[in-house]
């Protein structure tokens, strides 16, 4: 028996090592500069990775590490998020401003050391600095490790859809004159395909992107929304899709005409080239259930297929559902479920140690002698359990590490101030936020649950919530006002599906459960651009296990240094 032991041990590292020699590293240079683009009949500079719009593309397996050098040769400070990496124990490089780190200032580099663990599929990288992630982003595609596979057929080849948009104004002048007036941000002038907005708008039409394709072959696409404020429908005119991952994990498969993908989502699709040879239109549209502004245009491109034919004197047009179609949009996001197979077995917590329940909110600050910009002469504001959070001007990673007073208190609430019919009649009791940079704080390997409940407070609308450093599986959610004895009874504990980022409801709920076992500072906020830099966001900190293998890893011997940039 011992001998049997032995050998079994020997086969287990023989494995390990198997797996560590295949895992690679690998090095990449981002070089943040100005460059100049022409469209909607304007030309203006932007800010780039590599003078690209959007940037490049990061291709890895899954285990490998990829190291990325920073070169800021832009005008101001910028950080860079690796959206959807775990990023095991290295808070370090995963980005965001103040929060981990402090801005790149210009004419200086930084790398980071971006690690990939459990991840497999589709991510992105995005600037994490006030809003320079309208141009600055781009796809992270972590393939299969060695001598692994899809959990579906090979398809015949992969596409990466990057769903955009394009502001004909200064990006940074709009949001600073937002802060400054304390009004709504202006909206933007276009989506984008991939960098170009498409056939429906004003001198687009020869830059449209084409996807070229062969009949009877099936392609994967990763399509990511990097888009600043609003959800997308999307779809194919005539052809089905069949989505089998989102957010870097795969899902039993689902057939749909159309998608719904919030800001921050990924999703990977099948889409089979099965009609007659001709050209058919990719069409994404905006999904908005308030009453806030906001871009209300189509963004086009092109699935063409190869071969000799009669282009069609009219391409064919998806049908999808309406900017305010809520019920679409929920009938799409209900049917995702993990795949939850042998290979890829889920593991949700069925014991809670950690309850959380969050209020998610747009709210006013008020403004003497009605002399700003939003509702009643206040400023807009935002508000995670009625705290608008304070953006410190030292990264609070660095001062839990070094214990640095005064940059952030661990007071966070685990529930809102006090409970109020949150979807209904909310009156005014609850539109004004308190402010303040506090910390949620969990122990390491807790059983978390989160209720993300939407309110009617301010303008509501759905909240796309991303958490950093984490994968989570929502396990269940609902309209209305969350009620823990019913409404816990529909969970799915079985093939929840696992995402880094979900949509709360307008006026309803969500719960996400995972395990708090990478231990760090991770930012926790809303995905529509404009709430973030309201202040809906917070910071969870999984506090260090009992080994240095359980804990934060040592900071690199090169941060960006703290002051104003």
């Amino acid at each position: 028996m011992e001998i049997l032991r032995f050998l079994a041990l020997i086969l287990l590292l023989n494995a390990s090592f198997r797996c560590i020699a295949q895992a690679k590293v690998l090095h990449y240079d981002f070089v943040l500069k100005e460059a100049e683009f022409t469209k909607l009949c304007s030309t203006k500079s932007i800010l780039t990775v590599n003078g690209t719009f959007p940037g490049p593309t990061i291709r890895v397996n899954k285990g490998d590490t990829a190291f990325v050098t920073v070169h800021n040769q832009g005008k101001y400070g910028v950080t860079i998020h690796w959206h959807g990496v775990r990023q095991p124990r290295n808070p370090w490089s995963d980005g965001p401003e103040n929060i981990t780190q402090c801005p790149i200032p210009p004419k200086s580099s930084f790398t980071q050391e971006i690690i990939f663990s459990t991840e497999e599929g589709t991510l992105w990288w995005h600037a994490h600095s006030d809003w320079t992630r309208a141009t600055v982003h781009g796809a992270i595609i972590i393939s299969p490790a060695p001598k692994t596979t899809y959990p579906f057929p090979k398809p015949y080849a992969e596409e990466t859809i990057i769903l955009g948009e394009w502001y004909k104004g200064d990006v940074m002048a709009i949001i600073d004159e937002a802060l400054a007036t304390g009004g709504d941000p202006n909206v933007s002038d276009a989506f984008t395909i991939n960098g170009q907005p498409g056939d429906l708008y004003n001198c687009s039409s020869a830059t449209t992107y084409r996807l070229k394709v062969d009949a009877g072959k099936t392609y994967l696409l990763r399509i990511i929304n990097s888009i600043m404020n609003e959800e997308q429908f999307f779809g194919i005119a005539k052809h089905k899709l069949t989505l089998v991952a989102t957010d870097a994990s795969y899902t039993k498969q689902i057939t749909a005409d159309y998608l719904m993908i919030s800001p921050g989502q990924t999703m990977d699709v099948l889409v089979t080239a099965n009609q007659s040879p001709s050209r058919y239109y990719i069409v994404s549209t905006p999904f908005a259930d308030s009453t806030v502004p906001f871009d209300n245009t189509t963004t086009t491109a092109i699935l063409q297929y190869n071969g000799n034919y009669k282009p069609p004197s009219s391409i064919p047009f998806p049908t999808l559902p309406t900017y305010n179609n809520k019920t679409a949009a929920e009938n799409f996001t209900k049917r995702l479920r993990s795949l939850a197979s042998k290979a890829r077995p889920v593991n949700v917590p069925r014991s809670i140690t950690r309850s959380i329940f969050i209020t998610v909110s747009v709210n006013l600050i008020y403004c003497p002698n009605a002399s700003c910009s939003g509702a009643d002469g206040n400023r807009l504001s935002a508000s995670l359990n009625n705290i608008s959070f304070q953006t410190p001007t030292i990264d609070i990673l660095q001062a839990y590490y070094r214990n640095l007073p005064k940059v952030y208190s661990s007071n966070f609430p685990m529930q809102p101030p006090y409970y109020f019919n949150f979807t209904g009649d909310v009156g005014n009791n609850t539109i004004y936020p308190s402010l303040g940079t506090k910390a949620l704080i969990v122990n390491y390997k807790d059983a978390v649950e989160i209720v993300y409940q939407g309110t009617n407070v301010g303008a509501a609308e759905n909240h796309p919530m991303h958490l950093h450093g984490y994968s989570f599986y929502v396990v269940g959610t609902g309209s209305g006002n969350f009620n823990r004895k019913t409404d816990s009874m529909s969970y799915n504990l079985i093939d929840p599906p696992e995402v880094n980022t979900v949509g709360v409801p307008k006026n309803g709920w969500v719960t996400i459960r995972f395990i708090a076992d990478n231990p760090g500072v991770w930012f926790m906020h809303c995905h529509l651009e404009r709430h973030a830099s309201w202040g809906m966001d917070t910071v969870l900190i999984v506090k260090n296990g009992r080994t240095n293998a359980t804990s934060i890893r040592p900071p690199p011997k090169y941060m960006p240094p703290c002051s104003k940039s």
